[in-house]
């Protein structure tokens, strides 16, 4: 082969694997940033749903079970539920020490197809994850294309903040990671103070407008933008609520039954 042959087909080589890298970062800067939340449970259905967000025939799914502390007893249950599901289960506990977990929590996280956080203490589960850096993990999990997700506490807290029974004596509003815009009031009408008192703060500006989901009731999420709102029965229903003129304006989203 002559030399100017050679630097020839090189370059249209090298540009090749130049443009083949190129395409690679491109999508990995691109990828469609996902979260699915619930006012309520995470039975067979809801995980079913999301399992399906994932794209993949047999996901890897993370519990994440921090606002439960850890509770051994819902680590259980997840994988009795994950024995009937097509999905691989993990777990990533927070109570751990460095002689029994060896595995970074970036490591584990990062390698998912979705994570799913439990209810219970919205406040306590921020601040630990804030401790340790997993709300940094978190949000590059995110930012990679796992979806997130979550019930009652694990729906408050890819919000800025939310109506949570995480202090004593009544609902207060606590600060949330802050990856979706606005609020969240989860368990809408089952709890009976939760909708007037979401409203009242609303109205009030002590909590920033968003959206509330009865039980079932799930919002799907690409980036920051509302793509999908899901229900497992026409009673359940998810909520816009805003602020017009001083006034609170709560709006029924139009559900689609899973």
């Amino acid at each position: 082969m002559k030399r100017r042959d050679f630097l020839r087909n090189t370059a249209v080589a090298t540009a090749g694997i130049s443009i083949a890298a190129n395409a690679e970062l491109f999508a990995q800067k691109w990828e469609i940033r996902r979260l699915f939340i619930t006012g309520g449970g995470y039975d067979l259905k809801t995980i079913n749903y999301l399992i399906s967000l994932t794209g993949k025939e047999n996901p890897k799914i993370c519990f994440l079970p921090t606002p439960m502390g850890d509770s051994e007893a819902y680590i259980n249950k997840w994988f009795e539920i994950a024995k009937e599901l097509p999905l691989q289960p993990f777990v990533q506990k927070v109570f751990i020490s460095s002689t029994e977990q060896k595995t970074p929590f970036e490591e584990t996280l990062l390698q998912m197809d979705a994570i799913l956080v439990t209810g219970g203490n919205t406040l306590n589960a921020v601040a630990l994850w804030k401790a340790h850096g997993i709300d940094v993990i978190l949000r590059k999990a995110w930012e990679k294309g796992i979806v997130l997700s979550g019930p009652s506490a694990g729906a408050i807290c890819w919000f800025e903040e939310g109506l949570s029974d995480s202090r004593p004596v009544e609902y207060t509003a606590v600060k949330g990671l802050g990856f979706l815009k606005g609020s969240n009031c989860p368990h809408y009408h089952t709890e009976a103070e939760r909708r007037p008192l979401y409203l009242k703060m609303i109205e009030e500006g002590t909590l920033l407008p968003g959206y509330a989901c009865d039980e079932t009731a799930g919002l799907y999420f690409e980036g920051t933008q509302l793509k999908r709102v899901v229900t497992q029965n026409k009673a359940d229903k998810a909520y816009k609520v805003t602020k017009s003129k001083g006034k609170v304006v709560e709006t029924a989203l139009e559900p689609e039954l899973i």
